[in-house]
């Protein structure tokens, strides 16, 4: 009998899981760091 950790659909679905989670966060980061930049380079709030 396997466990669920070994299987195939189980591993497929925690990889999206973790990319989708990653992807999220490198986005909030990537908006927070722009912003920043912006503020600096303009001396106001980036527009939206």
């Amino acid at each position: 009998m396997t466990t669920m950790s070994e299987s195939p659909l189980v591993k497929r679905l925690m990889w999206s899981g973790l990319l989708a989670g990653l992807g999220a966060l490198a986005s909030v980061a990537t908006t927070r760091v722009a912003a920043l930049i912006w503020k600096r380079a303009f001396g106001e709030e980036p527009p939206e």
